[in-house]
């Protein structure tokens, strides 16, 4: 099973949920570009950090 750790940085805040851009890693395109996460666990957090892994 790989894992691997994409790291997202604040890009704006919606009504109810926070928008986040991938930060790259140097050379490699993006993995799952942007995300949304729902403000009540967002809360103030500029950066964050999502593990995905591969289970086939």
């Amino acid at each position: 099973m790989a894992e691997k750790k994409v790291r997202f940085e604040f890009e704006k805040e919606n009504k109810n949920s926070v928008r986040y851009n991938e930060i790259p890693e140097e050379g490699m395109p993006p993995v799952i570009g942007s995300i949304y996460v729902q403000k009540w666990f967002a809360g103030n957090s500029k950066k964050i950090e999502i593990t995905i892994a591969k289970v086939d």
